[in-house]
Parts: C-alpha cells; structure tokens; sequence
C-alpha cells in the first residue's frame, strides 16, 4: 500500500526498448511529494518515452516503478513483462494526469465538457460537483469566459490552458507535462508557462519535460539531463544550469541558447 511520506513516483534502473532499440538504459527518478523535477536533453534522449513510463502509458523492461511508496506488479520478463493489476495501474493512472504537446481536446464538447469528461466517467464523480471544480480549474487558467466554447474556437495557448485544467480536474497527486509549450508560438507560450510557473508555486508536484531552459531553471527543484538514454548529469537547476560539470550539458546549453 501507499504511504504519505514516500515521493509521489519514484524509478529505479529502469530499462525500455522497443524491439532491438534501447531507448531508456538503467534510468532513476524520484520526484518527492511538492517537487518539480524537469527532464531535458535533446531529441531521442528518452525524455518523453520516461515520463510514458511514469504513468505506464509505456511498459519497461526491467526495473521498478513505485506510486507513493506501492511498487507497480509485473509479471513475465523482458519484453513478456506486462503490469500483473490492471485495477493498480488505473488507480495509479486516475492520480497522475498527464497534459501533452497536442492538445487532445474533444473536438464536438465544449471547453467545460472536455473538462468534466474524466472526472464524471472514469471517477464516477456527482457531475454538479464536477462541473463546479471545472469552472474553478478554468478560472485558475485563465480561461473562464471559455467555458462554452468549443476548441476550435480557440487559440493554441488557450486549449493548452484547456488541457490543463482537464488536468488538474481529476485532482491527481502529480502533474506530467510532455512538452506543454513546443506547439505555440512564443507569444502563446507565455500564457501556459506563467500557468506551469503559478502551479509550481502552488507546491505541486510535476515532472516536466521540456525544451524551455529558462522555464526549467525557474520551476524545478531538479533536473535531469539525459543523453542518449541515460543520465548524464542531475542535480539543482542553479548548478545544472550555472556551473555544468560534463562535457555534454555544456555542450547542449550551449546549443540550446544560441
């Protein structure tokens, strides 16, 4: 069972491949209860396939997965290895929301629609409540006055704001962002990112994967820089960011800021 005091997911040597392709090779991540840890490394690093793997959306080789202390069951081996409970992985699932570079957003509901969808049909939640603390997460997004909306009605930067407070609605125990801002425009970028900052303020615990140094540097309590399936470097963003000891993360800094 779960304890309060553990971090909210913790990974230990894990390993992914798809077929003969080693994507994640013995990586580790803890993310404590109120902490944002941010992943960053180039394309192909592994960033997104491990944040996959947080919520299982992905399943691993080998290695150990734990939500709240409760390590995840398996059972085979390899690439015969399957989560042994499905009922775990939903419940786990149904406490980690995820918001993805694409929107995601259902095309024929309303802004308000899109948000209440998973809290009344996979929570079984009374959808007066629901729709209340829907118009509340919207509000907290700015976005209020789009409730009635339909997503196409909308800018990029307003349905990623959507997107979130879909997320937040299920009241999960931790946020996974997956590039939230790749898709926007700079201008547009600003608004979600001033959200990911105030909710990061709020003492929330998310896993960012990102491509926005300066949004890193500013949110996290640690980030992990991966090459090429491992961690090549990890640590507090003022020294990621300010003093790099490895020839690689300066190297990516380096290309990232020019």
């Amino acid at each position: 069972m779960s304890t309060p005091d553990a971090p909210v997911i913790e990974i230990r040597d894990l390993h992914k491949s798809y077929g003969p392709l080693e994507v994640l090779k013995g990586v580790d991540l803890v993310a404590p209860r109120g902490h944002v840890v941010s992943l960053i490394g180039s394309s192909g690093s592994g960033k997104s396939t491990l944040l996959r793997c947080c919520n299982l959306l992905e399943e691993s080789q080998q290695g150990e997965i734990k939500f709240e202390g409760e390590s995840v069951r398996w059972r085979g081996e390899g690439h015969e290895r399957h989560p042994a409970d499905r009922a775990q992985v939903t419940r786990m699932r149904t406490n980690l929301s995820m918001v993805f570079q694409q929107f995601n957003l259902w095309s024929h509901m309303t802004i308000l629609q899109n948000v209440m969808e998973a809290p009344v049909t996979v929570l079984k939640r009374d959808p007066k409540e629901v729709e209340e603390k829907a118009r509340h997460y919207l509000a907290k997004v700015g976005i209020a006055d789009k409730a009635e909306a339909w997503p196409a009605m909308l800018s990029g930067g307003q349905q990623q704001r959507a997107a979130i407070a879909r997320a937040l609605c299920m009241e999960p125990r931790a946020l996974l962002f997956d590039e939230p801002t790749s898709a926007l425009d700079p201008e547009l970028e600003q608004e979600v990112v001033k959200v990911i900052k105030a909710l990061a303020d709020e003492g929330r615990t998310m896993i960012l994967v990102t491509h926005d140094m300066k949004l890193a540097a500013d949110v996290s309590d640690h980030v992990i820089f991966l090459h090429k399936g491992k961690i090549e470097e990890e640590g507090p963003p003022e020294r990621l960011f300010g003093n790099p000891q490895t020839e690689r993360l300066r190297g990516f800094l380096s290309a990232t800021a020019a």
